[in-house]
C-alpha cells in the first residue's frame, strides 16, 4: 500500500446526525482516492462515518502503511488529531487536507501532521507520494506547489496550485472503496429510502462574507451534461438508489448547462427523484420547468435572513423577494421547498428576527433549518469581528460553541430566539392551514437548528 485515506467523521459521535441520519459519503476523498488509483497508486480508505477511533487505531497497527492522509474540517477537528496520533505511533507519516487546515496550520504540524495539502488535493498529492515514498526529507518538497509544512523551525508555505480546470477529465469518485450500502440502508431505515450524492461542478462564484473559500477558491467549474448523466446511469445501474442527492453548492447555478442536462436525462429517460441546494435568482420559469422534468422533490434555498439589512451585510447579492418568488415557481410544480436560516450574523437586532418571521410566514417553505453564525478562519465574516472573538476552550478542544464574540448576545439568547421563530411560524400554518406540518413541529422540538447545522455541512465543500 501506497496510502491510506481516512475520513474522521464518526456518526456514532455526532448525536444532532443520529437525530436526523442523512449521512453522505466523503466524495472529495473519494475522488482523490480514484485519482491516485488511476495514476497507478496503491490506496485504502478507511471511511469512519459507521466505524470508530479503536477501529482506525487497529486498521492502522495491522496494515502499516507508509502515509495517512486524512480530511479535516471544523468538525471533524478532534477524532483528525487523534487519527494523527495513531498514525504517527504505527510509523506513518501524515498528511492531511480539507478546508481547516490551512488556516490554522501551525496547529496542525505541531499535533503531528507532516504536511498539509492546500486546496484541491489530486494533483498534489500525486506528486508528493513518490518522494514521502522514498523518504525525502520534507526540506525537498519546497519545489511542490500547494503544501505547507515545516523545516528548520520555520513553516514553509509553497506557492498556490492552479485549480483543475477540465473536471470531466477526472475518475468519478472511488465508491467501491467504501461501504456505500451503509449509507443507503441508514437512509432506508429512517426515511424510507436511500440516497446517493454526486456533484456536477466544484466551486461557487459567489461572495457570501461568512461561507469559506478554503478548497476551491472564488471559482465555478462544471463537468459536461453527458458526463454526469453517465455517473448518473452508473450510479443507477450499481447502486440502486430511490433518490440523488446533487452536493453542489449552489445546483443550477448556470441556466443553459441546467436546461441541457435536463434535455441529456430525458434522452436517456432517467428520471430519479432528488434533492439539491440553490439560489432563488437561479431559478427562473425555464429552470423550474427543468428541475420538475428531472425529477426534483426538494430545492434548498440559501435564505438566511429575512431582513434585507443583514442579507446585504452578509454581501448575499440577492434580495428577499427573489426567495419568495422562487419559492413560489417551485411549489407550483409541486417541489418542495427548504430555506436555510442563519441567526445571530454581525449586527443583527431584534427588528431583523422580526423580518425573518414575517419572511417565513409569507414564503411558507415546507422545511426550514436554522444555525447561529459561526466566524470561520479565512473568512471575510472571520476577518471582521476577530477583536471580538474569545476563545473558551484551547484549540485542540474547540468546537462551533466555543467561540464567543463579544458584543452578540450569548447563546442561550439564540436558543430562546429559535423556539420564539418556530412557534410563530407554527401558529401562523396553523391558523393558514389547521395543521402545524412536519417542520414546525421539528422546529418545536429544537431539531431545527442543529439539523441545520449537519445538513449544511453535507454540502461540505466536498
Amino acid at each position: 500500500m501506497d496510502l491510506l485515506l481516512a475520513n474522521p467523521y464518526i456518526i456514532a459521535a455526532d448525536p444532532d446526525e443520529q437525530r436526523i441520519m442523512r449521512p453522505h459519503p466523503p466524495l472529495g476523498l473519494l475522488y482523490l482516492s480514484s485519482h491516485l488509483k488511476r495514476s497507478g497508486f496503491a490506496v485504502s480508505v478507511f471511511d469512519g462515518t459507521f466505524r470508530s477511533l479503536a477501529e482506525f487505531r487497529t486498521v492502522v497497527d495491522r496494515m502499516r502503511p507508509p502515509v495517512v492522509g486524512i480530511a479535516v474540517n471544523m468538525m471533524t477537528k478532534r477524532n483528525a488529531l487523534q487519527m494523527i496520533a495513531a498514525s504517527r505511533a504505527a510509523g506513518a507519516r501524515v498528511v492531511i487536507g480539507g478546508p481547516d487546515p490551512p488556516h490554522y496550520a501551525d496547529e496542525y504540524l505541531h499535533a503531528g501532521a507532516d504536511v498539509i495539502v492546500v486546496g484541491e488535493g489530486e494533483q498534489t498529492v500525486a506528486e508528493l507520494l513518490p518522494r514521502l515514498e522514498r523518504g525525502a526529507s520534507l526540506d525537498a518538497l519546497g519545489a511542490i506547489p500547494g503544501l505547507i509544512f515545516q523545516s528548520g523551525g520555520d513553516t514553509v508555505r509553497t506557492p498556490p496550485r492552479p485549480l483543475i480546470p477540465q473536471l470531466d477529465g477526472q475518475p468519478w469518485p472511488d465508491r467501491p472503496a467504501i461501504d456505500l450500502h451503509a449509507y443507503l440502508d441508514a437512509w432506508t431505515a429512517r426515511h424510507g429510502f436511500g440516497a446517493v450524492s454526486l456533484i456536477t461542478a466544484r466551486g461557487c462564484p459567489y461572495t457570501c462574507a461568512w461561507c469559506s473559500r478554503s478548497v476551491f477558491g472564488l471559482s465555478h467549474r462544471r463537468r459536461s451534461p453527458v458526463g454526469v448523466a453517465d455517473e448518473v446511469e452508473a450510479i443507477v445501474d450499481r447502486y440502486h438508489p430511490d433518490r440523488l442527492w446533487y452536493a453542489d453548492d449552489v445546483f443550477a447555478i448556470h441556466r443553459s448547462w441546467t436546461l441541457a442536462y435536463a434535455a441529456e436525462l430525458e434522452k436517456r429517460s432517467v428520471r430519479l427523484p432528488f434533492e439539491c441546494i440553490s439560489r432563488a435568482e437561479r431559478i427562473d420559469e425555464a429552470v423550474a420547468d427543468a428541475l420538475a422534468e428531472m425529477g426534483c422533490w426538494r430545492v434548498w434555498i440559501g435564505s438566511e435572513s429575512g431582513s434585507q439589512r443583514v442579507l446585504d451585510a452578509m454581501d448575499r447579492r440577492t434580495v428577499v423577494e427573489e426567495v419568495r418568488a422562487a419559492a413560489g415557481r417551485l411549489r407550483s410544480r409541486r417541489i418542495e421547498v427548504g430555506l436555510f436560516i442563519m441567526l445571530g450574523y454581525d449586527g443583527e437586532r431584534l427588528a431583523d428576527l422580526r423580518a425573518t418571521i414575517d419572511h417565513l410566514k409569507r414564503t411558507a417553505p415546507d422545511v426550514y433549518l436554522t444555525t447561529v453564525s459561526y466566524p470561520i478562519k479565512g473568512t471575510p465574516y472571520y476577518e471582521r469581528v476577530q477583536p471580538n472573538i474569545v476563545a473558551r476552550t484551547p484549540w485542540h478542544e474547540r468546537t462551533d460553541r466555543d467561540l464567543i464574540v463579544r458584543g452578540r448576545p450569548v447563546r442561550r439568547y439564540y436558543d430562546f430566539a429559535r423556539r420564539w421563530i418556530a412557534g410563530e411560524v407554527a401558529r401562523h400554518e396553523h391558523w393558514q392551514h389547521g395543521n402545524y406540518g412536519q417542520a414546525a413541529r421539528a422546529a418545536a422540538s429544537g431539531l431545527v437548528g442543529r439539523a441545520g447545522m449537519a445538513v449544511t455541512s453535507l454540502v461540505s465543500r466536498c
